[in-house]
């Protein structure tokens, strides 16, 4: 039989993980395990302070101990990563010889841990490599371990890294970092205070919604999101009444994990445009910078996709039988507030004392983010960007 290929590439679509990801309750005991299994004999846990002195990197050590893997800390890592913290990982990666990377922690964490991990094979500074599979090596074998519920940076292939000159977050996609295992223990996540339960849950969510609603979704991103969202829209607010509840736990650390495969594959789009100069300009962590302009931003983009935006109001719970297309999309928006008001986060800017003469600035720090706008579901303008900030105001 003669096959058909499709005459456009843009119709093949792609789907990117981590080559092994082990999921479930004590999980992070495998470290060790899955770490010989590279053929490693010499560790590096990049990690922060705040995990070090949670007492969670004691498991991680304990599991390459039992492996008799030989191991070194790097607790450095600092929110939003500056590239002087990653050049400082890669160079401690260089001078003790490891053979493997260990990123244990938040989405900081594991953006630096894979940027060092491809630096110490690739020659060039890491400004060579913003952009799109500009990476020429494969790096060190990696393995990240999430402590938070929302990034999905341990099964993405992006870093996101902070340039402190210019003021603005710059991104590097490539194979290369994709994880060769990830390790997804819920019970790792369960000491994590309110605050950070809000703001992760919320980032998790506006990565299965950005995907979701993206120009590039998928097949495979689409129904990765579509779950993500359903099991946020019924486990956040329990995680956060509840902080032991590992069923909701689970639940969370599940839906960040499938959402970060889905926006591997699907893209991400306006809401992190516009949330990154709260993270530049006024130091806001990325969840809650993203939390405050996602009912926004989707407001503005409804008209783009309503048929979408009704279905995630849908997978959020909410009864549309009786609704029409565009009054369910509506109803997402209005969902999704909802959920931001149970778990204790303001959704305006004047709530965080940005005064509403930082707009332009803010709108300028956004026009930086044009790459994000190809897929979004709705076009954007400066001016556009204007009236979202002030309605986020």
């Amino acid at each position: 039989m003669k096959m058909t290929f499709p005459k456009n590439p843009q119709e093949v679509q792609y789907f990117y993980s981590p080559i092994s990801v082990l999921f479930g309750i004590g999980a992070i005991s495998q470290l060790g395990v899955e770490a010989k299994r590279l053929g490693a004999t010499k560790a590096l846990i990049v990690t922060d302070k705040g995990v070090v002195e949670s007492g969670l990197a004691q498991d991680a050590i304990e599991a390459l101990e039992a492996e008799g893997i030989r191991f070194m800390v790097f607790d450095e890592v600092e929110p939003e990563p500056p590239i002087r913290v990653v050049d400082e990982c890669t160079k401690r990666l260089k001078s003790d010889q490891f053979d493997i990377v260990v990123g244990l922690g938040g989405g900081s964490v594991i953006d630096t841990a894979k940027a060092a991990s491809v630096l110490i094979t690739n020659d060039r500074p890491i400004s060579a490599y913003f952009g799109i599979d500009l990476i020429e090596k494969r790096g060190l074998p990696k393995i990240f371990i999430p402590t938070t519920a929302g990034t999905g940076s341990e099964v993405s292939r992006v870093s996101i890294v902070t340039d402190e000159k210019e003021m603005v977050k710059k991104a590097l996609f490539s194979n290369f970092l994709l994880a060769d295992v990830a390790i997804v223990d819920p019970l790792l996540t369960l000491s994590m205070p309110l605050t950070l339960t809000a703001d992760s849950g919320i980032d998790a969510l506006v990565h299965a919604i950005e995907a979701y609603v993206s120009k590039k979704a998928t097949r495979f991103s689409d129904l990765l999101a579509l779950e993500a969202i359903h099991l946020i829209g019924r486990s956040i607010s329990k995680a956060y009444a509840k902080g032991q509840d590992v069923e909701a736990r689970s639940n969370m650390a599940f839906a960040s994990l499938i959402a970060g495969m889905a926006f591997s594959s699907g893209g991400l789009g306006a809401v992190h445009a516009l949330a990154y100069p709260l993270g530049t300009e006024f130091h806001l962590p990325h969840g809650r910078s993203n939390a405050i302009m996602l009912p926004h931003v989707m407001e503005f983009n409804l008209i783009g996709n309503a048929e979408k935006f009704s279905d995630i109001a849908k997978a959020l719970g909410e009864k549309t039988e009786h609704l029409s297309i565009r009054e369910s999309a509506i109803r997402a928006a209005e969902i999704v507030k909802q959920i931001l008001n149970e778990v204790s986060v303001p959704f305006k800017l004047k709530e965080y004392d940005i005064k509403q003469e930082a707009i332009p600035t803010l709108v300028e720090g956004a026009m930086k983010q044009t790459r994000l706008f190809a897929v979004n579901p709705r076009d954007l303008r400066e001016e556009d960007l204007q009236e979202i900030y002030q309605r986020a105001w």
